[in-house]
């Protein structure tokens, strides 16, 4: 059953991650941006995210895999490998 739950798990964020990104790559961005800053992009395009906190979760945790860069500044930035 835990299987089951961690999958389902994986399957939410991965959809947060998705939706994220999609928004991203219509705005395009020319820097990285702040969990706030892509809160606020995600709000103008009809997203709907819990909070700046949430996306940052969501980030940091594909920053292990490669696809997101987290730039450790004052506040956090992030990029997408792909350019966004």
């Amino acid at each position: 059953m835990r299987d089951k739950v961690e999958c389902m798990c994986m399957r939410v964020r991965q959809g947060e991650f998705e939706r994220i990104r999609s928004v991203l790559r219509r705005a395009d961005p020319d820097e990285p941006l702040t969990a706030r800053e892509i809160l606020d992009l995600l709000e103008e395009h009809g997203e709907e995210f819990d909070s700046a906190h949430r996306i940052a979760t969501v980030l940091g945790r594909r920053a292990e895999t490669g696809d997101v860069e987290v730039i450790r500044d004052q506040p956090y930035r992030y990029r997408f490998q792909d350019g966004s």
